[in-house]
Parts: C-alpha cells; sequence; structure tokens
C-alpha cells in the first residue's frame, strides 16, 4: 500500500503511527517543503508527488488548516481518495466548488472525527439508541491548556493561535460539534459566542460557547484554550438519571445513584488507530464514509454560525 502524507506536524506523526500499528505492508512519503527536513520513522521525504513511481492509494492531508483548500484542490487530478485532518477548511467560500469537484473525480473523501472511535462515546451512543431516554439537557465541556500542547513550540507561533492560519479553539476542538450531531443529529437553531480575552493574550478564540437547540432540549457546548486541569466531558440529563462520561478517563456514571455505568482502561491513541482502519476498509470496501467532505462541511458551518 502506498500512502502519501501532506503534512508531518504533530497531528500527521499521530496519524503515521496509526498507520504503523495497524502493521499493514505499507510505503509512506511525506510531501515536504524547504531544505532541511526532518525524519520520522520509515517514512521518506520527498519534494515533488512525481517522485512517487507507483500507484498511490491514499493521501493524508494534515498540514495547517488554512492550507487545506490549496493541498485538497492540487491532488484532484490523482483521484485516489483522501484523509482530511479536521476542520476540513478554514472557511467554506469555495467548499461547494471543491465539493462538486470532488463527485466529479469520484473521489472518496474522509474528515478525521476520531472521538466516534473512543469507545466510552460509542458504549453511551448504543445505550441512548436502545434506552431512548427523554433527553431534557445535554452539555459538553472540553477545556486544556494550549501552551502544553506542544511541547518546545512556542504556542504563540502554532496554527491554533493564529486565526490567519486557521486556528481558535471553536475550529480544533471542533469534535465537540461533530460527536454531538453523531449523536443527536443536527440542531434546529445553534447560536454562539466566541471570545479571545484570556490571559493566553493568542490571536484566535480562545472561548467558544454553543447553543444547540433540539426539538425537546438543549445542547450546550464549552470549549476553551486556558485550562490547566484539563477536563472532557459529556453529560445528559434525562428525565430519570444524569449521565455523565469523563471521556479522559473513559468512566460513565450515574450522577444520581453514583453507579459506574461503564469502566474501561483507555488510551487516546487508540481511537486514531481504529479511525484509520475503519478509513482503509471503506476504501476497500468502496463504502460512502461516515464523515465526508460535504458532511465536514456542515460541522464547519455550525463553529462559524453559518
Amino acid at each position: 500500500m502506498i500512502i502519501l502524507i501532506i503534512g508531518l506536524g504533530s497531528i500527521g506523526k499521530k496519524h503515521v503511527d496509526a498507520i504503523y500499528a495497524l502493521k499493514l505492508e505499507v510505503t509512506i512519503y511525506a510531501l515536504r517543503g524547504g531544505s532541511s527536513m526532518d525524519f520520522y520513522r520509515e517514512v521518506i521525504n520527498i519534494s515533488s508527488v512525481d517522485e512517487i513511481q507507483k500507484k498511490i492509494d491514499f493521501i493524508v492531508v494534515s498540514n495547517i488548516t488554512s492550507a487545506h483548500e490549496a493541498t485538497i484542490t492540487s491532488v484532484f487530478e490523482l483521484q485516489c481518495p483522501i484523509f482530511i485532518e479536521k476542520p476540513v477548511l478554514s472557511d467554506f467560500e469555495n467548499a461547494s466548488r471543491i465539493s462538486g469537484k470532488l463527485k466529479e473525480k469520484n473521489i472518496l473523501t474522509y474528515v478525521a472525527c476520531n472521538l466516534r472511535f473512543h469507545s466510552g462515546l460509542q458504549f453511551l451512543k448504543k445505550y441512548l439508541d436502545e434506552k431512548k431516554p427523554r433527553i431534557n439537557e445535554v452539555n459538553i465541556y472540553c477545556g486544556s491548556y494550549l501552551p502544553d500542547w506542544r511541547s518546545g513550540i512556542d504556542f504563540r507561533k502554532s496554527y491554533s493561535a493564529n486565526f490567519d492560519q486557521g486556528g481558535g479553539v471553536h475550529l480544533d476542538l471542533i469534535h465537540e460539534l461533530d460527536y454531538c450531531t453523531w449523536l443527536f443529529g443536527f440542531p434546529e437553531k445553534a447560536t454562539s459566542i466566541k471570545r479571545d480575552v484570556s490571559s493566553l493574550s493568542i490571536n484566535a478564540v480562545d472561548n467558544a460557547k454553543f447553543e444547540f437547540s433540539y426539538t425537546n432540549f438543549t445542547a450546550g457546548i464549552n470549549l476553551n484554550y486556558y485550562r490547566r486541569d484539563a477536563k472532557r466531558t459529556l453529560e445528559v440529563v434525562t428525565s430519570e438519571d444524569s449521565i455523565l462520561l469523563d471521556l479522559r478517563s473513559n468512566i460513565i456514571q450515574s450522577l444520581l445513584t453514583g453507579n459506574i455505568i461503564y469502566n474501561e482502561a483507555f488510551e487516546i491513541k487508540e481511537t486514531y488507530m481504529k479511525q484509520m482502519r475503519y478509513f482503509i476498509n471503506v476504501i476497500n470496501s468502496n463504502k460512502r464514509t461516515i464523515n465526508d467532505f460535504d458532511y465536514a462541511v456542515k460541522i464547519l458551518k455550525l463553529a462559524n454560525d453559518e
């Protein structure tokens, strides 16, 4: 299997690790720019796609968000499946044109949504689908400290901290918006408040609060870059109980009784491996992915109040 990765930063390396963890027979090429290129595992650095003499089986786009549009457009002619790191684009001005071209070329796309492969979330989705409780309220929270995200790198220079590179917590943590729609569907109405006034002093949104309105309940989503004691939770308040999933510890608990509903050892890297296995299986089965380009654009519009 021949794989081309465009963007071999911290997230790109996670995707490479996931591919190798599947123990497949693969050759991975990384399209790199500049004269000084570091090396990572067995990945082969190249400066031009023309250096790959064999048919490419799929492409991983994991460079900065602001470069996604140009990158996706540049690989149309290769006509092979594209795995795109979230968020799919930094804006959606040309999304319709790109979508049309992808359909014209019959190119399979998948936009990374690795939390859908989080075992606790998968358990909770099945639990809610089977029990069908009367939901009154949903609260989603994700807060962590941006300076801790990438060791050895000045966080102020990262794309996350710069709006013009596609940064901002509402885009970086778009996973929470994605899994909310996965669990409960798209909202009838969505509103948000976005601010960049925290002590981090960055040039991007560092706190975003969303309110998704459904027929019988409202989902509140709170995202931030400045919380030192990292927290990632989902709370579902029903007519009979309040259920809390801690995504970091992978424990689901009844807040009414204190009983543990689910508890399983967990590492976030597992979600990357499961996600990559899913994508490769979809390629081999010629099916549609659960989160293609068009679906991801709809999520992006929610993030940007469109």
